[in-house]
C-alpha cells in the first residue's frame, strides 16, 4: 500500500513488530517464538522484488543439509538436502520407492507451479477467478477430490515413508485423510525447495520486513491495543484505540479474523455468526517450550522430528477427537546449531513444539510441566545425554497464551485448517461483506496458513483494495 502512494499507518498491540513471529530475548539467549522452518524461498523472494529488492539485502541464508532428522522408535533418519542421497535413502527403506518418489515429486511439481502462479495469488471473491485455462486444463492434476493419505498410501508401502510425506500437513492442516491431495505441493517445497535458515533466525525476515516498510514511509505505533472499529452507513469512521483515535480511507486487519469481527465490531457489521465459526475446521494450536542450557549437545541437528510413538493416535487427539495428547509427537529446533550468536558460548537454545487440538481447556503450569518431563525423559533416551541438569532458562507457550497474546480464536496457533471445505472461496473473504472499506489479511484469509500464505495474503489484498478504491476514482 505504501509502495502505492497511501499513507499507512500499522498498530499493533505488542513492544515489537512480527505478531507470531515475535522473538524472545533472556539471558543472552535469543528464540524465534512462532515460524522457524524457512520453506518456499521463492515466495519470500517474490516478495522482496515487489520493491526492487532481493531477499539478501536484508538477511543471509543458508540451506540446511541434512534438511531435519527423523528419530523413530528403532532408531532416526537424517533427510539430506541433495535429491539423489534422498532417492538413495528412500531406496534403502522400500526398494522401488526412489522411482517412485520421482513419479510423485513430479505430479507434485505440477501442483506448486499452478498453486503458485495461478491459485494462491487469487483473491477468492468468485468462482469465476478459477476458470482460467492453465487451471481448467490440469484440473485433474490437481489431485483435489483426493485426500493426500491415500495420494501418498498409492506411491508408498513404507510406513515410516508415509509418515515423512504426511508430516507437513499433521503440523500445519488436517488429517491426512481430509486434506486434498493438492497439498503435495508441500512435499515438494521440503524436498526441491529445501530447508533454509535466515542467519539471526527467522525473526531476521521480520526485521528485514519492517526496515523495508520503514523505507517506504510506513509509520508503527506500537504497544496499542485496537479496542474498537466503529462503523457509519456501512464504512468505517474511526479505530479507537487505547491511546488514540484514528481516521483512514480504508482499514486491513491483520489481527486475527474471529477477533475482529466477534470483538472490534458490532453485530450488524460483522460478515460471519458465531455459529459459522464455530463449523470451521482449525488448524493445531502448540504447546511450546523455549529452553536455554548452559552446555552444547552432541550428535543433534537444527530441525529434528520426533515421531517414536504412534503417529495416527496423536492425529486423532489433535482433529478428530480433541484432546491434551496421551503420547505426543514433537518439534525440536536447536538453532544453535547453525547460529552461534542465538545463545551465550558454550550454550544450546532448544525450542519445542508439541502439535495440540485448539480449543483445549486446562491449560495450567502443571499439565505443561508433566508434558516437558515426558520430552525431556525422550530427548535424554534418544541423544543419549542428560539435558535436564544443564536447563538455566525456560518458558513456555500454549493455548492460552495464543488466546491472551494473539487473540487467537480458540487459541489457534494456524488458523483454518487446509480441507477442501475451506479453500479459496471458501475461506472467509479478505474483503468484508458488511464493512466497504474493511479488508483482511493473515492466515485465516486466503491463501491460507503458514508464513509464505500470510505473505502471499499481503500482496492479494492489497491489490483488492487498489482495485476497490480506484474503482470508485
Amino acid at each position: 500500500m505504501a509502495k502505492a502512494g497511501w499513507k499507512v499507518t500499522l498498530i499493533e498491540k505488542h513492544v515489537t513488530a512480527g505478531g507470531r513471529a515475535r522473538r524472545l530475548q533472556s539471558q543472552g539467549f535469543s528464540f524465534d517464538m512462532g515460524p522457524s522452518w524457512y520453506w518456499m524461498p521463492d515466495v519470500f523472494e517474490r516478495f522482496f522484488e515487489q520493491f526492487g529488492k532481493k531477499t539478501t539485502d536484508y538477511y543471509s541464508l543458508k540451506r540446511l543439509d541434512p534438511s531435519y532428522r527423523v528419530y523413530w522408535n528403532d532408531g532416526s533418519t537424517d533427510i539430506p538436502a541433495n535429491y539423489q542421497q534422498l532417492r538413495n535413502l528412500f531406496e534403502s527403506i522400500e526398494p522401488g520407492s526412489a522411482v517412485k518418489l520421482d513419479k510423485y515429486l513430479e505430479e507434485a511439481k505440477v501442483k506448486y507451479r499452478i498453486g503458485i502462479e495461478d491459485l494462491v495469488y487469487k483473491p477468492g471473491q468468485s468462482i469465476t477467478e478459477f476458470l482460467d485455462w492453465n487451471v481448467v486444463k490440469n484440473v485433474f492434476k490437481l489431485d483435489v477430490f483426493t485426500s493426500i493419505k491415500a495420494h501418498v498410501y498409492k506411491h508408498f508401502k513404507s510406513q515410516k515413508l508415509r509418515q515423512l510425506m504426511e508430516f507437513p500437513i499433521l503440523f500445519l492442516g488436517a488429517l491426512p485423510k481430509n486434506t486434498p491431495a493438492l497439498y503435495s505441493l508441500m512435499n515438494y517445497a521440503d524436498i526441491i525447495g529445501g530447508t533454509w535458515y535466515p542467519d539471526g533466525g527467522m525473526y531476521a525476515v521480520v526485521e528485514g520486513m519492517k526496515k523495508l516498510a520503514v523505507e517506504l514511509g510506513v509509520e508503527f505505533r506500537f504497544e496499542e491495543d485496537v479496542q474498537t472499529i466503529s462503523v457509519e452507513k456501512g464504512s468505517v469512521k474511526k479505530i479507537i484505540t487505547n491511546q488514540s483515535t484514528y481516521t483512514a480511507d480504508v482499514i486491513i486487519s491483520g489481527a486475527d479474523y474471529h477477533f475482529t469481527e466477534s470483538t472490534l465490531l458490532s453485530e450488524p457489521n460483522r460478515s460471519y455468526s458465531e455459529k459459522y465459526w464455530d463449523k470451521k475446521v482449525l488448524a493445531p494450536s502448540c504447546l511450546l517450550y523455549y529452553v536455554g542450557l548452559n552446555k552444547k549437545l552432541d550428535n543433534v541437528l537444527h530441525h529434528s522430528l520426533f515421531f517414536d510413538v504412534p503417529f495416527d493416535k496423536h492425529a486423532a487427539e489433535i482433529y478428530a477427537e480433541p484432546g491434551w495428547p496421551s503420547e505426543p509427537l514433537f518439534y525440536l529446533s536447536v538453532a544453535s546449531k547453525t547460529d552461534l550468536s542465538v545463545a551465550p558460548e558454550g550454550c544450546e537454545n532448544l525450542v519445542v513444539l508439541i502439535p495440540v487440538a485448539s480449543g483445549l481447556e486446562n491449560d495450567t503450569e502443571a499439565l505443561r510441566d508433566r508434558y516437558f518431563r515426558i520430552i525431556l525423559d525422550r530427548l535424554e533416551k534418544h541423544t543419549g545425554q542428560s539435558i535436564a541438569d544443564a536447563i538455566v532458562f525456560k518458558q513456555t507457550f500454549s493455548v492460552s497464551d495464543f488466546i491472551s497474546d494473539y487473540n487467537s480464536y480458540k487459541g489457534n496457533a494456524y488458523g483454518l485448517a487446509n480441507v477442501l471445505s475451506q479453500t479459496a472461496i471458501l475461506k472467509p473473504s479478505c474483503k468484508s461483506k458488511k464493512v466497504d472499506n474493511l479488508f483482511y489479511t493473515g492466515q485465516f484469509t486466503v491463501p491460507g496458513p503458514g508464513v509464505p500464505p500470510s505473505l502471499i495474503s499481503g500482496e492479494v489484498v492489497s491489490r483488492q483494495v487498489l482495485k476497490t478504491f480506484n474503482s470508485r476514482k
